[in-house]
């Protein structure tokens, strides 16, 4: 049942979570400095800073239910200020699992950098470069959230796509129509989920993905 609540903090998020204690102190070093970083640089909105646990800890965290055991790598695209491809990193660190976050924004590549190193997330690499300059390589797991369209992030997906890969996106009330228009350019076999922090969101779990469009069709 979606979390409505705006008080929820950071004890609600690892009842809802079951993070550990030492998972939980990373998250809250990782908020702090978040909470600071946003008072000279607009990472996230101010507004949504008093419910910072929920809309951006959880929305990201309820994620890592549908990574499998046997996953080994994640990329994450349009990372922004780390939701939701860091605080998966940090829930699994403890596992051998290499993650990449893209940003193309300075600022905020600086402020992923940061945590990264603060937190000691020796396997987390941040590529301070646009999706679609980055080298084509397959990743077990594909995540975005407010990154572009659904028919455009697909395109940015396809190029990390390999035999295992499966897709993990957090989308918003406008999913249908997104749907509606990214079945126009793609064939994919998908599951949805109701959102644990949004009860207008949707998680979209896509396990396969084939383009049955041209590019210059699918870029009109």
């Amino acid at each position: 049942m979606p979390v409505e609540m705006v008080t929820f903090g950071a004890d609600d998020f690892a009842a809802a979570t079951g993070v550990s204690r030492e998972t939980l102190s990373q998250l809250k070093l990782y908020a702090s400095l978040l909470t600071e970083w946003n008072e000279r640089h607009n990472l996230v909105s101010d507004a949504s800073l008093p419910d910072l646990w929920r809309r951006h800890f959880l929305d990201s965290a309820q994620l890592n239910q549908f990574i499998p055991e046997t996953a080994v790598s994640l990329v994450d695209l349009g990372s922004g200020a780390g939701f939701p491809g860091l605080v998966l990193a940090v829930m699994l660190r403890d596992r051998a699992f290499r993650t990449v976050l893209y940003e193309s924004t300075g600022k905020k590549a600086d402020f992923l950098k940061l945590v990264a190193e603060r937190l000691q997330l020796t396997a987390v690499e941040i590529r301070h470069s646009r999706i679609e300059a980055g080298a084509a390589e397959p990743f077990d797991i594909i995540t975005a959230r407010a990154c572009a369209p659904l028919h455009r992030l697909l395109d940015y997906a396809q190029r990390f796509w390999g035999p295992r890969s499966k897709s993990l996106l957090l989308k918003g009330q406008s999913v249908d129509v997104e749907l509606t228009e990214a079945r126009k350019f793609w064939r994919m076999e998908l599951e949805r989920h109701p959102s644990q922090s949004d009860a207008s969101g949707v998680i979209l779990e896509i396990r396969t993905l084939k383009r049955v469009a041209s590019k210059r069709e699918h870029t009109r």
